[in-house]
């Protein structure tokens, strides 16, 4: 279970402190599927980085399964980052020297895996979001949605229990977009908790639930159906 209690983000800009979130509580049971929604500027994206473990909170607590993140040291917060959980972005942040199946295969050389299981993982990988026959390509060489792909092949490479989404839709077409979020659907089928943000109003009613914000603060959790989650 992931967890934020009381969670304040502020930063300064140009000397004057600036409220990313506000007070934020709530909590996400294992294998929910969670899209969050509000407004450009409303903590979304903040709201997502603080609860997996990449940027602190300056008041509250971010648990993930009993375990306070931010009580742990940098390294041993990156290591359960890498066991536990993966990140897709709208920009990608594929390594453009590397092919598509070298991209997936970052995650696995750090893990410790020998160059032949880290060949096999990939391939399958990359099998399963229709991209069998790109593995030898760069990110150049490949299009927008499948550059999305290769980036969700790479998330799924260490099989991380929660995968968080910024936007994984953002920067693509409708049809692909559909189909990367099939793919969310399907890997959140195999009991993973997938927490997305979103513009989208029809990619955040394929979620379970739906978190609003707005100026910084959490308004309203319920289900796509209306109904108070079941936590």
């Amino acid at each position: 279970m992931l967890s934020m209690e009381e969670v304040s983000v502020t930063y300064n800009h140009r000397r004057q402190a600036v409220g990313a979130l506000a007070g934020v509580s709530l909590q996400i049971a294992d294998g929910d599927f969670v899209s969050v929604v509000g407004p450009s500027g409303s903590g979304k994206s903040t709201l997502l980085l603080t609860l997996g473990g990449m940027l602190s909170p300056s008041a509250g607590r971010v648990l993930l399964d009993g375990q306070s993140l931010y009580d742990l040291s940098s390294d041993a917060r990156a290591r359960l980052r890498r066991q536990k959980m993966g990140f897709v972005f709208q920009t990608f942040n594929l390594v453009p020297y590397l092919t598509a199946s070298e991209n997936v295969q970052a995650p696995l050389f750090l893990a410790g895996l020998d160059d032949c299981q880290q060949r096999e993982r990939a391939a399958a990988l990359l099998e399963r979001v229709g991209l069998a026959d790109r593995m030898e390509h760069k990110p150049s060489e490949l299009s927008v949605g499948q550059q999305q792909r290769v980036a969700l092949a790479r998330v799924l490479a260490n099989d991380p229990a929660t995968i968080l989404a910024d936007e994984p839709t953002g920067n693509l077409d409708p049809e692909t977009g559909h189909e990367i979020l099939a793919l969310l659907e399907s890997v959140h089928g195999e009991g993973r908790t997938v927490v997305m943000v979103t513009h989208d109003p029809q990619a955040a009613r394929r979620a379970g639930r739906m978190l609003r914000l707005c100026r910084s603060r959490l308004v309203s959790d319920v289900g796509v159906d209306g109904q108070p989650p079941l936590t």
